[in-house]
């Protein structure tokens, strides 16, 4: 009989022997990471929870065999946010280490490759140095991303896809994120209250502090939300369409595929130690010691 694991894509609907099955299958696990937090009048507080969510397991129905989705981490970084009802906000040290506490337990139970799948902008930092540790203190390979940054992979998709201006029309409630709302909720967008909102400085319009979901300036400084917006929408918003989040939804789904079917049977690159002498401690900061079978 063929096990569950080969063709379910859920972890949490495993049973644990099925479990022991999907590592055998060298699994590639994806953690979306989210947020509680505020999207303008027009968009839930659920949107950095919906959007990895669905493309996490749009990918997962594609490609089973080779992908399990976790249950989604909810709470995020979003302190800067907080002077906007609703927001809920995470401490970046209990973050990172919830993230931490996930990646090693998948580590330990043997899986090797593991993604967090990023909703929410400013939990970037913090999944990048959960991201890094995971590596230096696991013997398992973890990445991460965006959803959105899925969509630069084609460079010709995002020229053919969007509207608004660059850069602002895309960051927060924008074009981007209403449009995957409303594709994949479209029952909860509010659509008598979308509109769009500018972010104040961008309207500088200097070579340095500017920002964008795909980019930002050299010296952007990142303050409250409430500074340089009054409504919480950073974007064109009035331009988003279910049918550009079917696209964009489409295209990260594919490209998230398409990362899985290169990462899953790539061999882990051989970690080398260079001293003339064996070191005579162990490595400071909780780093994995070298033991020479770094390769397996």
């Amino acid at each position: 009989m063929t096990s569950r694991a080969a063709t379910e894509y859920r972890y949490e609907k495993l049973t644990w022997p099925e479990i022991n099955d999907a590592v055998d299958l060298g699994k590639v696990c994806i953690l979306p990471v989210g947020s509680v937090e505020q999207h303008g009048p027009h968009l839930p507080l659920d949107v950095d929870i919906v959007c990895p969510v669905g493309i996490a397991r749009g990918a997962g129905q594609t490609l089973p065999g080779k992908i399990l989705v976790l249950p989604v981490m909810t709470y995020g970084y979003t302190g800067h946010v907080m002077d906007f009802p609703g927001t809920i906000n995470g401490h970046y040290n209990t973050f990172i280490e919830h993230v931490l506490d996930v990646t090693k337990s998948l580590a330990y139970h043997g899986f090797k490759k593991i993604m967090l799948l990023n909703g929410h902008g400013s939990n970037m930092p913090n999944l990048d140095l959960a991201a890094r540790r995971t590596n230096l203190e696991t013997d398992a390979e973890c990445v991460v991303t965006a959803w959105w940054n899925l969509l630069t992979v084609d460079k010709t998709f995002l020229p053919s896809w969007r509207e608004s201006k660059f850069p602002g029309g895309c960051a927060h409630a924008c074009e981007l994120e209403t449009s995957l709302y409303l594709y994949l909720d479209e029952d909860n967008v509010r659509k008598d209250m979308v509109q769009s909102g500018e972010i104040s400085f961008n309207a500088d319009e200097s070579p340095f502090n500017w920002v964008d979901l795909f980019a930002a300036g050299p010296a952007t400084i990142v303050s409250w939300t409430s500074s340089y917006s009054e409504t919480g929408v950073l974007g064109a918003a009035a331009l988003a369409t279910k049918e550009k989040g079917e696209r964009a939804y489409g295209e990260a789904v594919k490209q998230l595929v398409n990362f899985v079917n290169y990462w899953h049977p790539r061999p882990r690159d051989v970690r080398r130690d260079l001293h003339r002498t064996p070191p005579t401690m162990p490595i400071p900061w909780g780093q994995r010691p070298f033991t020479g079978k770094e390769a397996s």
